[in-house]
């Protein structure tokens, strides 16, 4: 794996592109999955996107050069992220609001502590076991709301987005230790130029009905520029980035503000209904997602202890 040099003023426009800008994107791809066929949607999106870094890779003189395995690891990481992890989104976004879906999704640091654990054998902290209790506790008050139960379609909806979870929680992993390009544009451009042709072809595969740009509506054209300069181009390469500056489970915490600027926006655009028991669970699942990632449980243990814990050991701890 090769180390790359932290840039605080980067890490910190990232965590802003992952946290509110990717909480956008659910009300852009609302909007234009209302019109356009979800698969087709997804293809044209990291198509273009891809092309586009690639264009501009050229311009400002990056080598797109790449090592076969690092081409069939960019492949395999736009599979888990885009072909299936957005592209099946974007479907089920045909029948649950925008917000529920980014609710749900939320959940994600808890999947991929529990993949930690599971795949790389790291221990469990006290305050993250109360974070995973709290977290299934606010997964089943959101997905257990019978009025949401009840639409078509809306229970594979969300069985679709939880495996979508799963299948970013284990890229998340999986680019974090993975041999790809040096140049985190150039290794976006390749995720998503790869999972756009994938995309096309599942959308042909599937029967879906190609619709031309010229019969889009403006709605539908301004998400669509939208989610490929900034809910792509933007925002993935500055995921990407973060995966290998810091670890996954902070990068994961993008599910503290994704849902709640996606349920604003879906408010206020679409006028989707935010019950009760959504704000409820929200509230649970979020709690739950702090303590897992919280690190107040050596403060807590060194003052029922009583020692001070040393300044090494905290910062081998994150």
């Amino acid at each position: 794996m090769v180390k790359v040099q932290r840039n605080t003023v980067l890490v910190v426009l990232s965590f802003f592109a992952i946290y509110f800008i990717w909480g956008s994107t659910y009300l852009w791809n609302k909007i234009a999955v209302t019109e356009l066929p979800a698969f087709m949607l997804a293809g044209i999106r990291f198509l273009t996107a891809g092309s586009l870094i690639f264009i501009i890779s050229k311009i400002l003189g990056f080598s797109l050069t790449i090592t076969r395995q690092q081409f069939k690891n960019t492949i395999f990481a736009g599979f888990l992220f885009l072909t299936f992890g957005n592209g099946v989104v974007v479907w089920a976004l045909k029948y649950v609001d925008s917000g529920f879906a980014a609710l749900e999704v939320s959940a994600q640091p808890l999947v991929v502590l529990l993949m930690m654990r599971i795949l790389q054998g790291k221990k469990i902290k006290p305050m993250s076991i109360i974070g995973v209790v709290l977290g299934v506790t606010g997964i089943f008050l959101l997905v257990g709301q019978e009025d949401v139960i009840a639409k078509d379609g809306a229970v594979l909806g969300m069985i679709l987005i939880f495996i979508c979870m799963l299948s970013w929680s284990y890229g998340s992993l999986f680019v974090g230790s993975a041999n790809l390009p040096k140049n985190f544009f150039v290794n976006t451009g390749y995720q998503m130029l790869t999972s756009g042709i994938s995309l096309m072809i599942i959308s042909t595969f599937l029967g879906e009905d190609w619709i031309s740009p010229v019969q889009w509506s403006t709605p539908v054209i301004t998400s669509m520029l939208l989610l490929i300069i900034f809910g792509s181009i933007v925002t993935f390469t500055a995921f990407n980035y973060l995966l290998r500056i810091v670890s996954p489970e902070k990068v994961a915490t993008s599910s503290y503000v994704n849902p709640i600027v996606a349920m604003v926006l879906g408010w206020y655009f679409l006028n989707e209904e935010i019950s009760a028991q959504s704000i409820i669970a929200s509230a649970v699942l979020l709690t739950g997602v702090y303590f897992i990632n919280t690190k107040k449980t050596l403060t807590i243990f060194s003052r029922f202890s009583g020692k001070r814990i040393p300044r090494k050991t905290v910062e081998d701890l994150k």
